[in-house]
């Protein structure tokens, strides 16, 4: 989505296109100067295709394969604010997706894995960090539910689907100290956004604001 040296104009509108884009971030509450950074360098048009590819830059969730969605920009800008991944976290991303929230991540953590249950997803997204030369994700087709024990524990866990409750395998597979971000509902329409710590004592809870995120699923995907 770039104008080429023969398209002054379509460069110039894309520019200002970005400069909104950034400017909605920090209007919604985005405002952790590294986030924003990052959420800079990594170009959501990439990861956007076919139709909806010309609305890459609206804060708003757009569809991608097997049933899915790219999230909204600014939950995904406060979303890893809340999650304060600092350059030597290990962060376990639970839905790949279209790949963008682990491209901002890998600015931020030392390494990042990350799972989906559809195969096309991860390999979509893996290609596409090569394309962009990001050295430090790890993508994995699994049951995300289950975690990557063989990995774990990790500094950071962003899980990017709603469960009814935290998963049990993801609260054991997160270090003392570490920050996991999760939507939890019971329906697709009433769902919060969670911010567990943990603590020597055990598990605190804040409740961050309302969200829909597609539900998560056990097992593996179809595609």
């Amino acid at each position: 989505m770039t104008g080429g040296p023969e398209d002054p104009f379509a460069s110039e509108e894309l520019a200002e296109r970005k400069m909104r884009f950034l400017f909605a971030l920090r209007s919604r509450g985005v405002t952790d100067a590294r986030v924003l950074t990052a959420m800079e360098k990594v170009d959501r048009g990439l990861f956007v295709r076919g139709i909806f590819a010309d609305r890459a830059y609206e804060d708003m969730p757009l569809p991608i394969a097997c049933g899915q969605t790219i999230s909204q920009p600014s939950v995904v800008g406060l979303m890893t604010q809340a999650l304060q991944v600092s350059a030597r976290d290990t962060v376990l991303e639970v839905g790949t997706g279209s790949g963008y929230q682990a491209a901002i991540l890998a600015q931020l953590a030392r390494r990042v894995y990350t799972v989906d249950r559809y195969r096309r997803l991860v390999r979509e997204a893996a290609d596409l960090f090569r394309q962009l030369d990001i050295t430090n994700i790890t993508t994995i087709t699994a049951d995300g539910s289950h975690g990557l024990p063989e990995q774990g524990p990790f500094d950071r866990i962003l899980v990017t689907a709603a469960a009814e409750d935290p998963p049990g395998p993801l609260l054991e597979q997160l270090k003392p100290g570490g920050i996991m971000v999760l939507p939890v509902g019971q329906s697709d329409a009433v769902q919060s956004l969670i911010k567990v710590t943990r603590s020597s004592r055990g598990f605190d809870y804040e409740e961050l604001r309302p969200v829909r995120f597609v539900p998560l699923v056990e097992g593996l995907g179809s595609e």
